[in-house]
């Protein structure tokens, strides 16, 4: 079963389910602010994926933090930082059972299901 993890209202959570109803693939959708997201689940991903590519510095949520917290950030901080603001996470984190996919391009999925 596929899972799409992020928040409804993001405009490329929503680019990336419309191309999966496109394609006819059945998801369902984990809202980290609804739905929670545990620290094993978060570390896993990091140990998986890298805490770099999963933390967003580009929304406004990390250009919230102090400079304090932005000049020092690592592993442990940023996936405390994540739990505590799951919006800064990037999204959508799709994940396919065996695959575990961070953001949306057309492209990418096409050769993810292909």
């Amino acid at each position: 079963m596929i899972t799409m993890y992020g928040i409804p209202n993001c405009d490329t959570i929503k680019k990336a389910k419309k191309w999966l109803e496109a394609n006819n693939l059945e998801y369902s959708f984990h809202d980290y602010r609804k739905d929670g997201l545990s620290e094993e689940q978060l570390t896993g991903w990091v140990n998986e994926l890298g805490w770099e590519l999963l933390l967003n510095k580009r929304g406004t949520t990390w250009r919230q933090q102090s400079d304090e917290v932005k000049n020092n950030i690592d592993e442990t901080s940023a996936i405390k930082l994540m739990l505590e603001h799951p919006a800064m996470i990037k999204r959508p984190l799709l994940d396919t059972g065996s695959v575990r996919k961070v953001g949306f391009k057309d492209t990418e999925y096409a050769e993810l299901f292909a």
